[in-house]
């Protein structure tokens, strides 16, 4: 499955740390992250699924593949700014946020708004947002709601 990370550009360790534990754990279940494909969050998360030989999508805000943080794979640049938020989410089957500041608060409203299964670890409170601890309990949640599909 497709599984949409979100979250901070700009993180602290203990944030980067959940973000690449998350990628791991994602490339390790054979899951394809689909994230904004900057820093922060986005590159953390690149850098775990890239460790556990994974694939990682970004969805960029340029017009430019170059600005793809190294760990993606596939960089898809959209020139649209922050309105790419909205592809992030519908390109998951499911969304994964870890902190966040404004562009992650509109991407949880593009997962309520397309209906996608959300889990969320130190982010926004939102009545369709699962709040977990940890990353194993993110991935868990969003593998039930969706089916557990690859």
């Amino acid at each position: 499955m497709r599984v949409s990370v979100i979250g901070g550009s700009v993180i602290d360790d203990e944030e980067a740390e959940t973000a690449t534990a998350l990628g791991r754990l994602l490339g390790q279940r054979g899951h394809t992250v689909v994230c904004g494909g900057l820093g922060g969050v986005m590159e953390a998360v690149c850098r775990g699924a890239s460790e556990a030989d994974g694939h990682a999508i970004g969805i960029l805000p340029s017009d430019r593949p170059a600005d793809a943080n190294e760990y993606v794979d596939e960089a898809i640049a959209t020139g649209l700014g922050h309105a790419r938020n909205a592809l992030v989410v519908m390109n998951g089957d499911a969304v994964i946020a870890v902190d966040g500041g404004g562009g992650t608060l509109s991407e949880l409203g593009y997962a309520s708004v397309y209906d996608r299964p959300t889990a969320g670890i130190g982010t926004h409170d939102a009545a369709h947002v699962e709040a977990v601890e940890t990353a194993e309990e993110a991935v868990e949640y969003v593998e039930s709601a969706v089916g557990g599909e690859k």
